[in-house]
């Protein structure tokens, strides 16, 4: 009944306003608003404080700072094995397969062109083709930073 409740609420509300309000809570310092919104997020998805560096709602300044925290030192260790595939994010792998003529396709009927997916550079994007591709899904209580799992330094 609590779901229903919640999908209603979001069909009523204008768009503009739930953004507004959404951004609201996740960028608010007033404490006691900030520590009981990630106080219920930590309950409600089960995340698993143990692995943070800071571990209290009181710690972050944020909720966003709260949902990009750093872990403990060690808590995802990247394996050296040349053969091993080491993901760049914690979760799920919800889709895989082949990139066709430039495109991927992901559940419900929805594919993605590689170009768009690299910002428009397409000299990058032929690297790919007829390649494969793997999406992970992050739930929310999964840990949100991305890491680069190769040496070398991002450029773009």
């Amino acid at each position: 009944m609590k779901d229903k409740l919640f999908i209603a609420f979001q069909y009523v509300v204008p768009q503009h306003l739930l953004s507004h309000l959404v951004g609201w809570l996740a960028e608010t310092r007033i404490d006691w608003i900030k520590n009981l919104f990630i106080s219920r997020f930590i309950q409600q998805f089960n995340v698993n404080m143990a692995e943070a560096e800071r571990q209290t709602p009181d710690a972050f300044e944020n909720f966003n700072d709260f949902f990009t925290r750093e872990l403990k030192p060690g808590m995802r260790v990247i394996d050296k094995n040349s053969n091993a595939i080491v993901s760049p994010a914690d979760g799920a792998i919800s889709q895989l397969g082949p990139i066709k003529n430039g495109r991927i396709f992901q559940a419900k009927g929805h594919d993605y062109s590689l170009i768009e997916l690299l910002g428009g550079n397409s000299k990058t994007a032929d690297d790919f083709i007829e390649g494969q591709f793997a999406t992970i899904y992050l739930s929310p209580k999964d840990y949100h930073r991305l890491h680069m799992p190769v040496t070398g330094t991002l450029r773009e």
